[in-house]
């Protein structure tokens, strides 16, 4: 059975070696600054204590004023998970640091929280969509997406592909 490293312990372990790079803790996940993100994410791999040398998920919440990138890591070698967390405080234009230099299994799943949610990945060797096409309009995962005057969704009236639908070059 896999060991859970609370939120709390996270915070413990990564004050002394980055001071003021965690902002909250829980039993379940620890917040970091999303300009130290990078910084913590290379602890958390390299450090023999930790050993925290595999991305399991990275997924995008819309907490309707701000965005939150969750990170949820495991220790093989040590037979322990953890979940670490950084906030996108501008709604409108979410960013936060790539994850890619440190867990190369996060170069789709930070596309696909691009794709979905608008979040956008700062070095990121090839952020574009991986699900919807390229011109659709916004992000199907916001909250706000399907908000648009007169209660008419987002979109197009038919996918791409569809009888009356349109793709690129054809009519």
């Amino acid at each position: 059975m896999t060991t859970v490293l609370s939120g709390f312990d996270l915070a413990h372990r990564l004050q002394p070696k980055l001071p003021d790079a965690v902002v909250d803790a829980t039993p379940e996940w620890a917040e970091v600054k999303p300009n130290r993100l990078l910084e913590v994410c290379t602890f958390l791999r390299d450090d023999p204590e930790l050993d925290f040398r595999f991305l399991s998920s990275l997924t995008g919440v819309d907490r309707l004023d701000h965005f939150e990138v969750v990170y949820h890591l495991l220790s093989i070698s040590r037979n322990q998970a953890t979940t670490l967390k950084t906030r996108c405080d501008d709604h409108d234009n979410p960013e936060a640091p790539s994850v890619v230099p440190v867990w190369r299994g996060a170069h789709l799943q930070e596309r696909e929280a691009f794709d979905l949610l608008g979040i956008r990945f700062q070095g990121h060797p090839d952020l574009r969509r991986i699900f919807l096409w390229e011109g659709f309009p916004g992000h199907p995962l916001r909250k706000d997406w399907l908000n648009f005057p007169g209660g008419q969704m987002a979109g197009l009236e038919r996918y791409p592909g569809e009888p009356g639908g349109k793709l690129e070059g054809r009519g």
